[in-house]
């Protein structure tokens, strides 16, 4: 017994190795593909309504394979349902290439399909990163995981070009080269997690039989949408929080650029607010896993909340042509994704039986996916009949009920 403690915090090192190694691979080549999907599909349909349905293709891929993932991981845990969105990933990439090849937009489009797999990996190993972890350093060692796909998400974009200069070398369309380069990461990201995430830190929290903790509930359905009756309120809000703070995330920041166009801003102008608000989600997550084990996770939460409040005010009471204030908009909107994704993982994690959390959690991948396609279709509809300031009302009040919620939770009855 005296030797359980260190031999399970060697095993969460080396799981916090792997899964940040992974996510830098399964973040570039995500970002490698969707940086160009988008134009492709356009180019190949002539019509800029199916270049849009390319981001939506890959966002529905990802939440339908997030349930199957989830599936995976309560009956074999976590290393072959990571291998699974992973490997669906770089398959995805590979049909996606030949799409470009013969052009077929609508083989491209259900390529995506399965392109998105990868983004639901990337999405759950942050959970993985979870199973192991001392509670009082749970949301901290999330947050690193969440961290490291900073890298990929900055370096992916800029792989693109040189990908597609290679295809160009051997007589491919230079739009299959991102493709086929991110299906190689992807496939590396996937024989990673095959090789190297061993023991499997979920079959050895359920080999130890842990005491769940008083908050948690009992029992729960293994999957599918019957695991929203089974979980606790401090579940239901972790969730809640997450799908909010997502959604508000890719509405507001999806119809950022077409604001600026108005204005005639440059694609260089855009590309910087845009990288900054990315930089801002992602950077900043290790200090608000801090804060999460420090303060709580509802506070932290609720944090989240204002910060989105005040991202949906500032960026939208800004004219198109002020990029500076939509810049620190976009940015505060980052930082409040962030706050948002890693308390509330934390929270959900902690607030459910080791035995319902897969499925719990990718229920939450689920709503944040579902979520995210739900925002940026409808804040497209909303800037089209309204306009951007109206967005970001609506954004704003949106976040309101969340941000009440959570003070009301602390201050009555602080829950870490």
């Amino acid at each position: 017994m005296k030797t359980a403690a260190p031999q399970v915090e060697h095993v969460q090192r080396r799981v916090l190795r792997v899964l940040t190694a992974t996510q830098v691979l399964g973040a570039a080549g995500m970002a490698i593909g969707l940086a160009v999907s988008t134009l492709i599909a356009a180019a190949l349909s002539g019509s800029d309504a199916v270049g849009g349905f390319a981001q939506t293709a890959a966002v529905t891929g990802a939440a339908v394979i997030s349930l199957l993932a989830a599936r995976i991981a309560v009956r074999r845990g976590r290393r072959p349902a990571l291998v699974l969105g992973y490997g669906l990933g770089a398959l995805g990439a590979v049909i996606a290439a030949l799409a470009v090849i013969a052009g077929q937009w609508i083989l491209l489009l259900a390529a995506l399909v399965l392109f998105g797999g990868a983004s639901s990996a990337n999405l759950a190993a942050r959970y993985a990163a979870t199973d192991l972890a001392h509670p009082h350093r749970r949301a901290r060692e999330l947050s690193m995981v969440v961290w490291a796909a900073t890298i990929g998400a900055v370096v992916g974009p800029n792989l693109a070009d040189p990908a597609g200069r290679v295809a160009s070398g051997f007589g491919l369309p230079v739009g299959a080269g991102p493709f086929l380069l991110g299906a190689v990461v992807l496939a590396t990201a996937a024989l990673a997690v095959h090789l190297a995430l061993r023991p499997d830190p979920l079959v050895i929290v359920r080999e130890a039989k842990p005491v769940v903790p008083s908050h948690c509930g009992g029992g729960g359905a293994p999957g599918g949408l019957r695991t929203w009756a089974t979980l606790t309120p401090a579940a239901r809000l972790a969730l809640a929080g997450m799908t909010l703070c997502h959604t508000a995330m890719v509405g507001l920041m999806s119809m950022t650029p077409v604001h600026m166009n108005h204005a005639g801003s440059s694609l260089k102008v855009v590309g910087v607010v845009i990288s900054l608000h990315i930089a801002a989600m992602y950077a900043a997550s290790p200090l608000f896993g801090w804060m999460a084990d420090k303060l709580g996770r509802i506070p932290v939460l609720a944090i989240g909340a204002a910060l989105v409040v005040a991202a949906s005010g500032i960026a939208g009471m800004a004219p198109s042509h002020e990029a500076p204030q939509l810049a620190a908009g976009l940015a505060l909107l980052g930082f409040g994704w962030s706050a948002g994704l890693v308390a509330g993982s934390a929270l959900l994690t902690e607030s459910v039986a080791v035995a319902d959390r897969p499925a719990a959690q990718g229920l939450s991948d689920l709503c944040m996916n579902v979520g995210g396609a739900v925002g940026g279709a409808v804040s497209g509809i909303v800037v089209t009949a309204w306009s951007y300031a109206s967005l970001g009302l609506i954004v704003g009040f949106t976040a309101l009920p969340l941000l009440v919620v959570c003070l009301f939770v602390t201050l009555r009855r602080p829950v870490g």
